[in-house]
């Protein structure tokens, strides 16, 4: 796969972490192929949570769910309910293994030997920081992290756990899909010739939102309707366009730009639900050959809706998404569009590379597509052009931090008399970085 960290690299680190790697190493070759369980806990309960167990079980029989946490306790018990009934032999979540709050990842991490983390993308870097350090493999939704501070965080627990010999997979699960990769194999040989610029859309209504639940404080209702408060999804650009984001970065052989500038703000969204997110985004990303990446994202109902990865070239078009290749080359990918399911084929490459006691560590292009999305974000949020060099070397956090957010926490955010809650940024006006 590309760019991705082995334990091949062992040798090019100091003795102790080789050590450490080499431990890990020996205690990662006791799961034979296929038959002997691994204990898998799931942090997050949304959809994303459940989809991503289910994939962990399409991907390895000998896979158990044994814990599972989420905010509320009452999604926790769904989920497991609707998993147990998909997957009766695989699920075995008991009543003293379903967690709740805002420390329930911890109990999910001590009960597990892999860990999913599915949960608001604020917490994403603590908590697999934490799996980490105790020894536990993770596989890790997107985004990785909604500010630097994160992404610092990422990194770190990144190099810990190569030091360790432990698994760190990244939902970023279009490297995985096998019509992609066999495009983009093209798109590199020269089939569309040289790139000269790259279009990412992803335009949609609304999604994932949750009604306030009775008894849930301020900040644990905004965590339970997590895609739509800024300070604990990073808003839509890292949130949605990081899939796009991260096909073009691949498209440009996994450089980054060196600039961004982008506009965004809120035109429709009304309402407690929607919290103070933006409603639409644009982004222009300008890399050093000259190449711009033009990336759209917008959430609003009853408008036109597209996904798409356009690469444009001296000599043709890639359209990526429907694998087809068009111009001096003409090309249609020639399996079944649409059926490589590469939410499943990453966590069959996760649980093969355990079994293996051969770790698959997805670090560098985690780390640097993240970024590109903060690039942006950041840019839309402010009004001002981000480079590359700002937003690798600052560590801003969008407060509260991670590890200090409690159920009395005060959320940076309070609905206005109306219900509605204020849009947190305005650009031109507010500073970051």
């Amino acid at each position: 796969m590309n760019d991705l960290v082995t334990s091949r690299e062992a040798p090019r680190r100091d003795f102790i972490k080789a050590a450490a790697g080499a431990l890990s190493a020996t205690a990662l070759s006791g799961y034979a192929a296929g038959s002997d369980t691994i204990r898998v806990g799931v942090i997050g309960c949304g959809g994303r949570g459940e989809a991503a167990a289910m994939n962990a079980m399409n991907a390895d029989k000998g896979i158990r769910i044994v814990a599972m946490a989420d905010i509320r306790l009452d999604r926790v018990q769904e989920k497991r309910a609707a998993l147990k009934l998909k997957y009766p032999g695989q699920v075995a979540v008991d009543d003293d293994h379903c967690f709740k709050g805002f420390d329930g990842y911890k109990h999910v991490i001590e009960s597990s030997d892999v860990v999913i983390i599915a949960n608001a993308a604020k917490f994403h870097p603590l908590h697999l920081k934490a799996a980490i350090a105790a020894g536990k493999h993770v596989f890790v939704e997107k985004p990785h992290a909604i500010d630097p501070y994160g992404i610092n965080m990422v990194r770190a627990a990144c190099e810990m756990a190569a030091g360790k010999g432990l698994c760190v997979m990244s939902g970023l699960q279009s490297r995985y899909h096998p019509g992609y990769q066999e495009t983009m194999k093209r798109v590199h040989e020269g089939a569309i010739g040289d790139i000269v610029a790259i279009q990412e859309t992803w335009l949609r209504p609304p999604y994932v939102m949750y009604q306030r639940a009775p008894g849930l404080t301020e900040v644990e209702y905004q965590a339970s309707n997590q895609y739509h408060f800024h300070w604990l999804c990073g808003d839509d650009v890292p949130q949605t366009l990081i899939h796009n984001l991260d096909r073009a970065s691949w498209a440009m052989r996994n450089t980054a730009p060196v600039r961004a500038w982008g506009m965004g703000g809120r035109s429709t969204l009304k309402g407690e639900i929607y919290g103070d997110v933006f409603d639409h985004h644009a982004v222009v990303y300008e890399f050093e050959n000259g190449v711009r990446i033009y990336a759209y994202c917008r959430t609003i109902d009853d408008c036109y809706n597209e996904n798409s990865s356009l690469i444009m070239g001296t000599k043709g078009r890639c359209d990526l998404l429907r694998l087809r290749i068009e111009g001096e080359t003409n090309w249609q990918h020639p399996g079944p569009q649409g059926k490589d399911n590469a939410y499943d084929l990453e966590h069959v490459a996760l649980f093969s590379a355990i079994r293996a006691g051969k770790p698959v560590n997805c670090r560098d292009y985690m780390v640097r597509s993240t970024l590109i999305t903060l690039m942006g974000q950041f840019s839309c949020n402010s009004g001002k052009s981000v480079t590359w060099e700002q937003i690798s070397n600052s560590d801003y956090c969008h407060l509260p931090r991670p590890e200090d957010v409690r159920p009395g926490t005060d959320a940076p955010v309070k609905p206005g008399p109306d219900g509605s809650y204020p849009v947190f940024f305005t650009p031109g006006v507010s500073k970051l970085l």
